[in-house]
């Protein structure tokens, strides 16, 4: 069954091992951040660092896996119809509208759409940790400067992973207008026995 994030909301669910989730861009140009926690010891939890070293890429997509802080495979990408998505940027907070986008008033964030929806598993904002930023197209130049551009995800397009141990996911349709081409849409996602 499809299940829907409404833009710039998101949701957590538990995934057992062996599972698949898809996780779908239904309109196209749209980021969904993904976090993962092991079900059974949430201390554990993914690591972009153990992952783009283990990987020894910073493009991580079909054929790679995400790995946690305790260097164990979290989830493996089977299939990756867009094969453009980032692992080096946080989540967006009520901090990142501040200072990147002069924004003081209020802003939905994948921040705390994680840490809302985790919430019920007990889990603590400063627990999350750096998101795999799912269809985002970060860019960098041959000095190292970043630049996020439009996804280049069409509509339909999805990454379909496996499970490789019993996980707790946090997920968003992302609500950072540079990382979506200025505008916010939702998300699907289908657990697949």
């Amino acid at each position: 069954m499809i299940e829907v994030i409404k833009r710039q909301t998101g949701a957590a669910f538990r995934l057992k091992k062996g599972q698949k989730l898809k996780v779908i861009d239904p309109n196209g140009e749209q980021v969904s951040d993904m976090v993962l926690f092991n079900a059974k010891d949430t201390r554990e939890k993914i690591s972009s660092g153990k992952t783009l070293d283990f990987e020894e890429s910073i493009l991580i997509s079909q054929g790679d896996h995400l790995w946690s802080n305790r260097s164990n495979q979290m989830m493996e990408i089977l299939e990756d119809t867009n094969g453009r998505n980032d692992f080096l940027l946080a989540p967006c907070s009520p901090e990142t509208f501040q200072i990147m986008y002069n924004n003081n008033e209020y802003h939905p964030s994948c921040f705390e759409n994680l840490y809302t929806n985790l919430e019920k598993f007990e889990i603590q904002p400063d627990e999350i940790p750096t998101a795999f930023n799912i269809f985002m197209n970060v860019q960098f130049d041959t000095n190292g400067k970043l630049s996020v551009d439009p996804p280049l995800s069409k509509a339909g397009d999805y990454v379909l992973f496996e499970a490789k141990m019993d996980l707790l996911v946090g997920l968003t349709a992302c609500s950072a207008e540079d990382s979506n081409g200025g505008s916010f849409k939702p998300i699907h996602y289908e657990i697949i026995d």
